[in-house]
């Protein structure tokens, strides 16, 4: 779904600090989505914690740099870091080629998939908080 000049779509799940969610068969996928790489620049380092680290639903546990930007990496759910994405070690820029595909950041296996629900989904709801951020970042 594209919202203005972002693109966002509504079959992923989203956490609030702008980061995507997806579920293959008992992990979740989690990545920057597109409005957060584009107001980031370019990625040029991504923190990848060890695997087997457990996440706390709402705790930082890594975090992404750009030239202008520090950002912070939040759990969507509560679980274990069953895998980073080695490529960005050396090429943290997939994020901003390919922040769906390529660019992907962690695998995690949640505690428990109903905390998916917690998510930010639906075109309705991710269309209304983006417009929000959109209008909010404006200001700032």
């Amino acid at each position: 779904m594209q919202i203005q000049d972002y693109n966002m779509p509504d079959e992923l799940h989203y956490e609030e600090n702008h980061y995507w969610v997806k579920q293959e068969g008992d992990l979740l996928v989690i990545g920057m989505d597109d409005f957060a790489q584009k107001m980031a620049g370019e990625i040029v380092y991504i923190q990848l914690p060890f695997e087997g680290k457990k996440l706390k639903k709402g705790k930082k546990f890594a975090q992404v740099e750009s030239g202008k930007w520090l950002g912070k990496v939040y759990a969507p759910v509560n679980g274990e870091l069953v895998e980073s994405n080695q490529e960005l070690e050396t090429n943290p820029a997939l994020i901003n080629s390919d922040c769906y595909g390529a660019g992907w950041m962690y695998k995690v296996r949640p505690d428990d998939l109903g905390e998916m629900g917690d998510l930010i989904q639906g075109a309705a709801g991710i269309e209304k908080w983006v417009l929000d951020d959109i209008e909010k970042y404006k200001q700032d």
